[in-house]
């Protein structure tokens, strides 16, 4: 137990507070069962350990232990809360909990059994809290963490700070929006880098590095969270990641089954479970046709890799533009929006507003006479009428 206060003491006096994630204002913090799911690498360790600097309190009544220290291997999650409880513990941090085998159940004991104990927890994406023991969901309120937006990218590096805007009201004022943003700002200047290597945080540490970084998350991801949480065998990790480079080679990728399953030795029958858990582990999006329930899991109209970094990095050609375009669209809209495909155009977003991605030169054809249509282009840096810059979709959250 000593050891682990002094970790946390430790992890605080090095936790910068300049950049905090959107995330942190949209927080209902003083809620007593907090949970954050979010893939590797978007930044969920940091911002817990940013919350709990900023209670000032000292390690024996507020701290942060993570479940993968090997600590937790010998000893229980339960009887560790108690000692920290009874020694006048308040608040405490548990992060990567489906590092530990039974944490849904321990988390809900402690909730019950210590009445005053905050508890605020973190776990991967692919979690399914709902098919938890112990009847968490009722208990906890969750909120999930996509990668940096945009204009996340653009405050963490300092170049510009405007919040976030509402996608109703880029549709309707997205000139009045452009207008209000400083006159020497030129949006474009960063969207390259932002595409390339902008997605994860750790793009502060190290810019030359991202790639190699990416492709180790996407590895460990598969060979560890994945076999852990969805019973793979290791076999089977090999197969994902394989299944993995044979998509990022043709993004946006229409699916024949069949043609994959023999790419990729994986049984046809396993294949839709395979890649609803790549997309539960935000290595895919799945894109499924207007109008079609995904209750039931189905064969995706089209697959993208969840964001522009992965397609930098895994794709092993140059990225073709037109995927670039329609992966950034897609990503920031994505965590907070329903997307689909239509019968015209290339997105449908909320059932309502149908969006044609392109460049300067797209016409309207596409989306002609189609109500609450917008031409989306890149390489533009003002609104005119119905077409919205690339860009501007990258201040949403």
């Amino acid at each position: 137990m000593t050891r682990l206060l002094e970790q946390s003491e430790n992890l605080l006096a090095h936790t910068s507070l300049n950049f905090k994630r959107f995330l942190f204002e949209q927080i209902k913090w003083k809620n007593r069962l907090i949970g954050i799911k979010g893939a590797r690498g978007t930044g969920k360790t940091t911002l817990l350990l940013q919350w709990l600097k900023q209670q000032n309190l000292p390690a024996a009544t507020a701290a942060y232990f993570s479940l993968d220290d090997l600590y937790f291997s010998g000893n229980s999650l339960k009887e560790t809360v108690r000692d920290f409880y009874k020694q006048g513990g308040k608040i405490l941090v548990l992060d990567e909990v489906h590092k530990y085998k039974n944490w849904a159940t321990e988390i809900k004991n402690c909730y019950d059994f210590f009445p005053d104990l905050k508890l605020i927890f973190t776990g991967s994406s692919i979690i399914d809290i709902s098919k938890q023991e112990g009847d968490l969901s009722r208990r906890a309120l969750m909120y999930e963490m996509p990668g940096l937006s945009f204009r996340e990218y653009l405050a963490m590096k300092n170049i510009i700070h405007v919040p976030a805007i509402p996608l109703e009201d880029l549709l309707k004022k997205a000139g009045l929006i452009k207008k209000e943003l400083p006159a020497d700002f030129r949006p474009l200047q960063y969207f390259s880098d932002y595409i390339k290597t902008g997605y994860y945080p750790f793009v502060l540490e190290d810019t030359e590095s991202v790639h190699q970084k990416i492709n180790q998350l996407v590895r460990t991801i598969v060979e560890y969270d994945m076999v852990e949480l969805k019973d793979l065998d290791m076999r089977n990790a090999k197969k994902l990641l394989q299944l993995i480079y044979v998509i990022a080679q043709q993004v946006p990728f229409k699916p024949n089954l069949t043609s994959l399953a023999e790419k990729t030795s994986i049984h046809r029958n396993s294949l839709v479970n395979y890649l609803h858990y790549l997309e539960q582990a935000k290595i895919l999006f799945l894109l499924y046709p207007a109008g079609r329930s995904t209750a039931v899991l189905q064969k995706p109209e089209k697959i993208f890799l969840n964001n522009t970094n992965l397609l930098y990095a895994l794709a092993e050609e140059k990225a073709e533009t037109g995927t670039v375009r329609e992966t950034f669209f897609m990503s920031q809209l994505h965590p907070f929006h329903k997307l689909q495909m239509p019968k015209k155009g290339d997105f449908i977003v909320n059932d309502k507003y149908t969006f044609e991605i392109g460049g300067k030169g797209k016409e309207h054809k596409q989306i002609a006479g189609v109500e609450n249509a917008w031409l989306v282009k890149d390489n533009l840096e003002t609104p005119v009428a119905d077409e919205i810059p690339l860009w501007m979709f990258g201040l949403l959250y």
